[in-house]
């Protein structure tokens, strides 16, 4: 992405934010740049070790149920979500077939459809990558005060009643 593709991105993020909304960003940015430092780069090394690129990691994140929990997805679909073109997201898909960590599936409904799904050894993957974001997390959390935890638990719980984020608890509190 090159700078004047950032600027547009952060002109046209910022234009409909409220100056408090902005202050709740830059905090929780703050805070979540600490927290990821937990995992000592653990996650981003098994990415690493893995061969997969951003993208093919981000899609199989998706795949592995830690977005919306499709079941399958079609490569138009995905490109769309992660704003790549359909080309860029074919060739991406195609690295994942051919790794084995995705796998191309008959649509039930059309037949001329191929979807995109996730194979156990791309599920594999995507529980180790969770497993070790989990630690960095586990590790973060070991360093706050009882009073810190609960107020972080508050905060938290009082997220939980948007869908997207209670729907991502029970799965990650399924998987463990």
């Amino acid at each position: 992405m090159n700078a004047s593709e950032l600027k547009a991105i952060a002109e046209t993020d910022t234009e409909e934010i409220t100056p408090e909304a902005k202050e709740t960003a830059a905090r929780l940015t703050a805070m979540l740049r600490h927290v990821f430092r937990y995992d000592r780069g653990s996650l981003l090394r098994v990415i690493e070790e893995s061969g997969l690129t951003l993208t093919q990691s981000k899609v199989l994140l998706e795949l592995g149920g830690l977005g919306p929990c499709a079941e399958a997805w079609q490569v138009g679909d995905l490109a769309e979500l992660f704003g790549v073109s359909v080309p860029s997201m074919s060739r991406a898909v195609e690295a994942l077939v051919r790794e084995g960590l995705a796998t191309r599936l008959e649509d039930p409904d059309d037949r001329r459809v191929r979807q995109i799904g996730i194979t156990p050894k791309g599920r594999e993957l995507v529980e180790k990558l969770t497993a070790v974001r989990q630690s960095g997390m586990n590790s973060f959390a070991a360093t706050l005060t009882a009073t810190q935890r609960r107020r972080l638990d508050a905060a938290v719980d009082s997220l939980m009643d948007r869908e997207d984020i209670a729907q991502a608890y029970r799965h990650l509190s399924e998987s463990s």
